[in-house]
């Protein structure tokens, strides 16, 4: 299995043509054999930012999804939509491995976080270590978070990236940041991370 994030960031004359061009890529993208899921969300705090999380197969099935005409098509619309190059991640698994077994349920809020992130590379396997206790607690110790997966990103040392769903807001601000791990866990980071951690936090929505 193999996962990706893109990232898009729209003018915001072409935000309607760009949205109904990458809803279509998502549809015809779920047809590929090689994906086995693909989201679109769209920033809380920026309407002309897009995030997409993808799942595939294998590296294989990305590179034959990349000459898919609905593919083409969308990075074709993105050379006059976009503001800036698209921002890819191709990601690596680390332990605990993704989860996706929880679902939401019809009444839940849901609010979904991808937080990428710069570090200094001498903390990477310190941090790896603390999210791997922080993810297993987590998921087994609070009701509201449905998913939370942490990967390093390819090619790319200083760099990892949590990818979260939780059932409401109140879920991550009242409970999940003031358990004893999750506390632990922002103090390593305020001191490996390059600048504030805010910079690197995007609270987005499904579409």
């Amino acid at each position: 299995m193999k996962s990706t994030i893109v990232k898009f960031t729209v003018k915001p004359e072409h935000r309607d043509m760009f949205t109904a061009t990458l809803k279509e890529a998502q549809a015809a993208t779920r047809k590929e054999a090689g994906n086995k899921e693909i989201r679109v969300f769209v920033s809380k705090s920026d309407a002309n930012v897009f995030f997409v999380y993808e799942r595939w197969a294998d590296r294989a099935a990305i590179t034959s999804h990349d000459n898919e005409l609905h593919t083409k098509k969308l990075m074709e619309v993105g050379q006059t939509a976009l503001q800036t190059e698209p921002e890819f991640y191709f990601l690596g698994d680390t332990n605990p491995l993704p989860d996706h077994s929880k679902s939401a349920n019809p009444e839940d809020e849901v609010l979904s976080i991808f937080f990428i992130f710069k570090i200094n590379p001498s903390y990477r396997e310190q941090i790896l270590v603390q999210f791997k206790d922080h993810i297993t607690h987590t998921r087994k110790e609070e009701e509201g978070n449905i998913l939370f997966d942490l990967y390093t990103v390819d090619d790319q040392e200083d760099t990892l990236a949590v990818y979260e769903h939780w059932r409401t807001e109140s879920d991550v601000w009242d409970i999940h940041f003031n358990q004893p791990y999750a506390m632990k866990t922002g103090k390593l980071l305020e001191e490996a991370v390059d600048g504030d951690l805010k910079q690197y936090m995007n609270f987005v929505t499904e579409i």
